[in-house]
């Protein structure tokens, strides 16, 4: 029988994660989970996960982990946070902490992980990235430029690991209907605006499953968000004079 792929989830406590831990474990696929609900985690391992708590922004923490889970044959990145603001209102500790969740911790696993798949020339990333990282908005100035990093980071990644039968993988949703939109945006007034265009946490579940039994470079979601990121790329102000009026209300 072939091997059971071993999948490692980061931000698996909530959201895209754990929705997307608990389907991979009903599939049938060895299930390493971190994340810092305890709750969540011990859920989770009832359900046959092996978790550990951990602060991926933590270098000891980051170090622990990577001790410990070894070498996975599919890392999943999902953890992410995201306050929503005008630019000149938001504190600094509130920008630093979407950088380091959203793109420092991601890169630093990466590079920890990636010597053992190189020399196993075998393995997968599959980055959570966002349609922000494509099209940025008004009040997600620093979300969205975290999510431009990551995008840019795994292409350039993409290219170096190519050689050594690695896949990378950005899957860039839209707003999903989480928590996340929530705690990003105190007002609702996000959730509001875009309630049509939700998608559902499954959707975003089942993109993910797929490519990782048949890799591709980028899932976007909805598909017709890609077609706006194409425009955006060609007629970037006519996007952005359009999109704001979505973005800009009390």
């Amino acid at each position: 029988m072939p091997k059971r792929k071993s999948v490692f989830i980061t931000g698996a406590t909530s959201g895209v994660g754990y929705a997307l831990a608990k389907k991979l474990l009903n599939e049938g696929y060895e299930v390493w989970a971190t994340g810092r609900s305890v709750e969540a985690l011990e859920q989770l391992q009832t359900e046959g996960a092996r978790t550990i708590v951990a602060d991926l922004t933590q270098t000891e923490s980051l170090d622990m982990l990577i001790d410990q889970i070894g070498t996975p044959d599919v890392v999943i990145v999902s953890a992410g946070v995201g306050t929503f603001g005008l630019a000149h209102e938001l504190s600094d500790e509130t920008i630093r902490n979407m950088m380091d969740v959203n793109v420092l911790a991601p890169m630093e696993l990466t590079k920890r992980l990636l010597p053992n798949m190189i020399e196993r020339k075998s393995g997968h990333f599959i980055y959570l990235g966002s349609q922000a990282g494509k099209v940025a908005t008004p009040k997600a100035s620093v979300y969205a430029a975290s999510k431009h990093a990551i995008l840019g980071y795994a292409d350039a990644v993409r290219m170096e690991v190519a050689p050594f039968g690695i896949h990378i993988t950005t899957i860039n949703p839209g707003p999903i209907d989480t928590p996340f939109l929530d705690l990003a945006d105190a007002t609702g007034s996000y959730r509001t605006s875009l309630k049509k265009h939700l998608l559902a946490v499954d959707t975003v579940v089942d993109a993910v499953i797929q490519v990782m039994e048949r890799p591709v470079r980028e899932v976007d979601l909805p598909w017709y968000m890609g077609i706006t990121s194409k425009l955006h790329a060609l007629f970037p102000a006519f996007v952005e004079r359009v999109g704001k009026q979505f973005f800009l209300k009390k």
